[in-house]
């Protein structure tokens, strides 16, 4: 059985596995290794995962975990980014574990969150030409808003993101 939780320093292992493993699986045909390793590097290292699920405030809500027998197989996050504004700033699932409702389980927990804060609008990221976020996020109600430069990239790179909203 599955358990949406608030995670714990004792999760943090298992948040990196997911994101690292989620995100090759994810962006590997549609970005470069380069850019993939730069992103693992700066946001998956298990320091600073335990040191984003150790602190918590209005603009990072903290990681929330789906465990199942005491494994990690998916893991979000999010904050606030102005008064009425949320973000979901990450959401990865074990790819082996993909259409299980997971994502659904942890975007419900992450914007439950956001409201508790005052969230009134929901903002993510998508990168674009993900086959896998992109009609997971519009099922959810998100809406194309624009196309900005991905976040992170370096001279040379031409990454694209698409930015979706939707009205919670």
């Amino acid at each position: 059985m599955i358990t949406i939780q608030k995670a714990t320093p004792e999760h943090a292992e298992g948040i990196a596995s997911v994101c690292i493993d989620s995100y090759w699986a994810t962006y590997d045909e549609l970005l470069s290794s380069e850019y993939i390793n730069r992103m693992i590097k700066e946001f998956y290292t298990h320091e600073r995962i335990i040191k984003e699920v150790t602190t918590t405030s209005r603009q990072w809500n903290g990681w929330i975990v789906a465990v199942d027998d005491g494994e990690v197989v998916g893991a979000g996050a999010g904050g606030m980014i102005s008064e009425n504004h949320g973000e979901l700033f990450v959401l990865y699932l074990d790819p082996e574990r993909r259409k299980e409702g997971i994502g659904t389980m942890l975007l419900d927990a992450v914007t439950e969150e956001l409201m508790k804060h005052g969230a009134k609008e929901q903002w993510v990221n998508v990168t674009k030409a993900n086959d896998k976020g992109i009609p997971f996020y519009e099922e959810k109600g998100f809406h194309f808003i624009h196309e900005q430069d991905e976040y992170g990239i370096v001279e040379g790179e031409d990454f694209k993101a698409l930015r979706y909203h939707r009205v919670l």
